[in-house]
């Protein structure tokens, strides 16, 4: 059975119905899906999980509180990782946090 994987990105414009992939490669379904706040992040990894991914990756536009939101939603269905900046290039060199 292959690895469910999920890689969140967030940017102010995405729409996570619209901003979505999947790519299988037969050991590993990797969804990629983009949203622009960190309640639709919330929003798009319970459905994720109610699809079945165990294993979700945020980019580095999630601060600490956006990590903790994500991570609080899929506790018990999935394991959450990280990219980190401390500033995000394409945030305007700010985190998440204050953005979001």
């Amino acid at each position: 059975m292959p690895l469910k994987g999920a890689f969140i990105f967030i940017a102010p414009n995405a729409d996570s119905s619209i901003h979505k992939t999947e790519i299988d490669t037969g050991e590993v379904i990797l969804t990629t899906v983009g949203v622009k706040s960190y309640e639709d992040a919330v929003e798009a990894a319970i459905k994720l999980a109610d699809e079945g991914v165990t294993a979700f990756e945020l980019c580095a536009g999630f601060g600490n509180r956006g990590t903790y939101l994500v991570s609080e939603a899929v506790k018990g269905r999935g394991v959450v990782g990280a990219v980190r900046f401390d500033l995000h290039p394409g945030l305007g060199n700010k985190s998440g946090d204050e953005v979001f």
